[in-house]
């Protein structure tokens, strides 16, 4: 199993829209290394969900329920399907995370502007465990 970060704006398509639709299509990443991280991603990854914009927090974790396909919106890029897994019991700000040494490696940290990022297994714990 792998774990990813997906990032948001909350104007744009927030948790709540997600878990609206228990189930949706992560589509529109149009960044190179984006699109090879969701073409990495299988199903049963586990995904953090993150609020960009001026809340800066992640706020759930979602599945991937299917692989890498052709982007709905354009066939040049892809998408892949996510499910809601759980919302936070709290949301894990940016500041808490760069509080954190044992985050200080976390993808998201050093490609800030990226929507779609890898993490490891004890990045993902670490910050589900701050969620508690």
């Amino acid at each position: 199993m792998n774990y990813w970060m997906v990032k948001s704006e909350p104007n744009s398509y927030s948790w709540e829209d997600f878990e609206k639709a228990g189930e949706d299509v992560w589509d529109g990443v149009r960044n190179y290394q984006a699109r090879n991280y969701l073409k990495a991603m299988e199903v049963g990854d586990l995904v953090m969900f993150y609020h960009s914009g001026k809340e800066k927090a992640v706020v759930g974790i979602a599945q991937v329920t299917a692989a890498a396909f052709a982007d709905p919106k354009d066939e040049a890029w892809v998408a892949v399907n996510l499910r809601v897994a759980e919302k936070l019991a709290n949301p894990v700000t940016l500041t808490q995370i760069k509080a954190e040494d044992q985050l200080a490696d976390l993808p998201m940290l050093k490609q800030s502007r990226l929507s779609v990022l890898p993490m490891s297994k004890g990045e993902f714990d670490w910050i589900k465990k701050m969620a508690q």
